[in-house]
């Protein structure tokens, strides 16, 4: 099994690791090359603050932020799961998880980063700004998805076997982090929806707690990680859950392509309180 997730517009400071080293990462020899162009052109950004503030829409308060861009190449690293400090990653609580808990992690879960593309959880990484939406002037304004959709949507669907079956695959990613590497629509990866269920019965997607749902649940994927990581089908998903208290049921089933209208991935409801 593995777990697509969104990163955080908000990262932690500082870091233990050695700067940036792209040979070290997910991915490495197929991404290394768009990896590079994204990073040079968010570096030559941040040489003119002004810009650099339109451009990644900063409030005053938040123009550390591009010094962060300025020293992305020479900054320290931390892990990505330590990083990123949203409120996905607040409820997951990667810092405090035993070292099992964390290879899990490191193992199961790519995070969706607008400067890197897919990451795994465990990649060393400085902090940074960039966003799905950004346009970098240097890539001519071009939206990041024209940038990253093609080589990153490839390297994830062929290294998790999306065709081939090889892993249940679990998106938890937002739909702009989504279309920087787009998944085909295929019977083993499904889109998770975070609901609630009202007194008649009836579902509803919650918003606010959305990032809390999927942070919690997947904390609760690697605490068990000693039966997760094992689990390779929706059925085996399905036991474990029952078994963890995670209500899981199936939402919407895939659709096809019709026409010029992307194929979307079926879908699975993780159903929680509305009073997370």
């Amino acid at each position: 099994m593995l777990i697509l997730l969104p990163p955080s517009e908000t990262k932690r400071d500082g870091g233990e690791g050695a700067p940036l080293d792209l040979a070290t990462l997910s991915f490495s020899s197929a991404l290394t090359g768009t990896r590079k162009r994204i990073l040079s052109a968010t570096v030559a950004l941040a040489k003119h603050p002004t810009e650099s503030a339109k451009v990644l829409k900063l409030s005053a308060k938040q123009m550390f932020e591009v010094e962060r861009n300025r020293t992305l190449m020479t900054s320290p690293t931390m892990p990505a799961i330590d990083r990123y400090t949203g409120v996905l990653f607040e409820a997951l609580g990667a810092g405090t998880l035993p070292h099992a808990s964390r290879a899990f992690l490191g193992s199961h879960t790519f995070i969706q980063s607008a400067l890197l593309g897919p990451i795994g959880g465990l990649d060393m990484i400085p902090a940074y700004r960039l966003s799905f939406d950004s346009r970098l002037p240097k890539l001519e304004g071009s939206p990041l998805k024209k940038v990253w959709a093609v080589p990153a949507g490839k390297a994830l669907s062929e290294a998790i076997g999306v065709r081939s079956g090889r892993h249940l695959v679990l998106d938890l990613r937002s739909e702009g982090y989504a279309d920087l590497a787009p998944l085909p629509a295929v019977g083993n990866v499904f889109y998770v929806r975070v609901v609630t269920r009202g007194a008649d019965g009836a579902v509803r997607a919650l918003n606010h707690f959305n990032k809390k749902g999927k942070g919690e649940f997947l904390r609760t994927l690697a605490i068990d990680a000693a039966v997760t990581a094992g689990i390779s089908s929706l059925e085996e998903l399905f036991v474990w859950a029952a078994t963890a208290g995670v209500i899981l049921e199936l939402g919407l089933p895939g659709v096809p392509a019709a026409g010029k209208s992307p194929a979307k991935p079926g879908e699975l409801n993780l159903v929680v309180s509305g009073l997370l």
